[in-house]
This record gives structure tokens, C-alpha cells and sequence, in this order.
């Protein structure tokens, strides 16, 4: 019997990798002779360059950048084995995480590092590079991140921008690098990994959706969105480019429309670039069941979350689908009609979140879960059946 096992993350608790070994260890204490492929999965957020470090291979590079509060600080991201691919985490450089609650400002955070890393990349002869969009802490539609690549951002009295929203509000005028360094951009290929289709501004643009959680006071929002609107404007009368309307521009703060409009970026599912890059159509080949999960199963799964993704390239396989989770919420079932063949929680009794989110419980309950689902499994012979029939 051959399992593909493929969780996403449970955000706050457990990695991609943690959940699927304990997945797996629950398996083979029903089925010990079961071959087990873990791997992991990820969507552009964070945990992104760890699941496909675990499920690509790969060299792992280690740079000193600045961080979201200008702070310095060592980031990673992963060059794949072709050694001219890279996968960048924005949550690694500037995420949310990496800044104290009390601090938390998208008019001043920066994506400065992101370009920096970009440019560790194209130093070490990369030409595709993949930039993961989820969990910034930023709304500065990408100014610091292009700034540390050379351009420059500058107000009507002269000054640099090179960092936060509320510098949007004063550029005036934008000049590209110097020709040999945007001769080594243009020979690069950018992909944006994300799993939102928001536009840059508007209501359902990056500051009005997301900088609210990044730290954004009301008054904020309202001055970011502004802000947001008035460098788009700018950017198609001075370069000619569409940065704000097209889905995913407004990912990262605006960094989506950012790597569109002046790296000529694309925007890529972030769970479909990764199972492109680790091969799972392979991978798939023989599987008998594939069990994937993340922390919560709900509507927003359903919108291109990584365990429907895989359910979509199982489901060409006619591979039946099982998702574990720590929470389901009732809307979840939307997901039985797109591949998911059943899911269930991971729970086992009363419990508050911050006890659910316990890493050993978590990874406890996990291992459980697997085992008492396969030994369901295993007493009606469903596996069997269900092996014979592909024979």
C-alpha cells in the first residue's frame, strides 16, 4: 500500500513537516509495511522555504538584511537543486511575527529585504526567482523591496522614500537602477506565490482586508488605501504599468503589484508553484489514498488553500483525498464536492485553542487520528478494495 501523506502547516503549532511525520507515524502503527511519502506542503506563507527545502532538496543561503523595522537581521531563503531557482519567504524577512505587537505599524514597516535577498539570488546565478506573498507585516506596495534593487523613490523636495506605507503619500518621482543592474533583472523570471486574488487598493484592497491585523489604527487604513491608490497612479503615468487591478496585487501589501509591474512578475497559485517544483504527479503515481490537512478546514480552504490544491491533481489521478484538521468549520463540506473525499477534526475532546495548539498535543492528536482512520480502513478492507480495483 502506498500513502502520500501532505499536510500544510497548522499556523502557530506545528510545521508542515511535523504534521506529516506524525501523520505517518499513525499509519504505519495500523499498516507497518505501508510505503509513506511525506511532503510537506505550503502556500506562500510561512513555512514556505522549510516545506520545500523538505520536499525539493535543495542548499539553504543565510543573509544579513534588514528587517520589517529596519532593524538588521539573518533571513534565509533556498536555492533549488537546478541551482538557478529561487524560493523566497517574505513571513522570513518581513512577516508579521518578526514584530512586537506594541509595534506594529504598516506606515512604517519595510519589504527592504525582500530585494535583498533578490539580489543575494541573481548574485549566485539565479534567474527564477519565486517569492512567497503570505503573512507580511508591510502595506508599502513594494517600494522598500525595489528600493534595496535600485530604484529610487523620491519626494517633491528630494528626499529617498525607502520604507513604509505612509511614504507613499509623497513620491513623486521614480527612476529605475542603473542599465546593468536592470539588465540582470530582465533576465530573471519572477513569480508572486499567493493564495489571495485582492487588488491593491479599494475595499477589498490590501490596506482596507489586511493592515488592520498588520497594526493599522482606522485613520490608518483609510491614509494606507490612499496612499496605495496615489503610487498606482503614479507608477501608470510615469512606466505605463497596471500595478493595482489585477488579482493578487495587492498580496504583501502591495508587494504582488510591485513584482508584476516592475519586475514582470507573474502570480502563481503559491501550493500549485510547489507541487510543480517537488513533482507530485509523480509522486502520486501508485498512491492508493493521500491524507493531507492544515489547521483549520473552512470556506477560505475552498479558495485555493494548499490541501485543495493537492486534492485537485489527486483527483485527476482518481486517488481518493482524506484532510485532517485541528478545527472544521460547517462550510468545510464545500470541499467534499471538490475532491476532498472526507475530513474530519483532529480534536478529541473539550479543549480552548491555546490547548489545542499545544505542539505536543498537537502532534499527539495527529498520530491518533491517522491510526484510528486506518484502522477503520483496514477492519472494512476499504484500502484493499480500493487496491484491486486500480490493478
Amino acid at each position: 500500500m502506498k500513502v502520500l501523506v501532505a499536510m500544510d502547516s497548522f499556523k502557530g503549532s506545528v510545521s508542515s513537516c511535523e504534521a506529516g511525520h506524525a501523520v505517518a507515524s499513525g499509519i504505519r502503527s495500523v499498516y507497518p509495511d505501508a510505503q509513506l511519502d511525506v511532503l510537506p506542503l505550503a502556500d506562500g506563507g510561512e513555512g514556505t522555504i522549510d516545506a520545500m527545502l523538505a520536499a525539493c532538496g535543495g542548499q539553504r543561503r543565510t543573509v544579513s538584511v534588514m528587517g520589517p523595522l529596519r532593524e538588521k537581521l539573518n533571513a534565509s531563503y533556498v536555492v533549488l537543486p537546478d541551482g538557478r531557482t529561487a524560493i523566497i519567504e517574505t513571513a522570513a524577512v518581513c512577516g508579521l511575527p518578526l514584530v512586537p505587537e506594541e509595534r506594529r505599524s504598516p506606515m512604517e514597516t519595510t519589504t527592504f529585504g525582500v530585494g535583498e535577498l533578490i539580489a543575494d539570488a541573481i548574485g549566485v546565478g539565479c534567474r527564477e526567482i519565486i517569492v512567497g506573498l503570505g503573512g507580511s507585516a508591510t502595506n508599502d506596495a513594494g517600494i522598500g523591496m525595489l528600493s534595496a534593487l535600485g530604484w529610487s523613490f523620491r519626494s517633491l523636495d528630494g528626499r529617498r522614500l525607502l520604507h513604509g506605507g505612509a511614504g507613499l503619500l509623497e513620491v513623486s518621482s521614480i527612476a529605475p537602477p542603473a542599465s546593468d543592474t536592470l539588465a540582470a533583472l530582465r533576465a530573471c523570471t519572477f513569480y508572486g506565490a499567493c493564495d489571495v486574488r485582492n487588488p491593491l487598493y479599494g475595499p477589498e484592497g490590501a490596506a482596507f482586508v489586511y493592515s488592520p491585523q498588520k497594526g493599522a489604527q482606522p485613520a490608518e487604513v483609510e491614509v494606507l488605501d490612499r496612499g496605495l491608490r496615489r503610487f498606482a497612479n503614479l507608477v501608470e503615468a510615469t512606466l505605463g504599468e497596471d500595478i493595482a487591478s489585477f488579482p493578487g496585487a495587492g498580496a504583501a501589501g502591495g508587494l504582488g503589484g510591485a513584482l508584476a509591474g516592475f519586475l514582470g512578475g507573474r502570480m502563481r497559485s503559491g501550493v500549485g508553484l510547489l507541487l510543480e517544483k517537488s513533482g507530485v504527479e509523480r509522486r502520486l503515481k501508485g498512491a492508493d489514498i493521500v491524507v493531507t490537512g492544515e489547521g483549520r478546514l473552512d470556506r477560505q480552504t475552498s479558495m485555493g488553500k494548499a490541501p485543495l490544491g493537492l486534492a485537485e491533481v489527486a483527483g485527476k489521478q482518481g486517488i481518493p483525498v482524506i484532510a485532517l484538521a485541528g478545527a472544521v468549520d460547517r462550510e468545510a463540506t464545500v470541499l467534499n464536492g471538490l475532491g476532498v473525499s472526507a475530513f474530519f477534526s483532529i480534536a478529541n475532546g473539550p479543549l480552548s485553542l491555546v490547548e489545542a495548539m499545544e505542539p505536543e498535543r498537537a502532534l499527539q492528536n495527529l498520530s491518533l487520528t491517522a491510526e484510528q482512520l486506518f484502522r477503520l480502513l483496514r477492519a472494512g478492507g476499504i484500502l484493499e478494495r480500493v487496491k484491486l480495483k486500480s490493478i
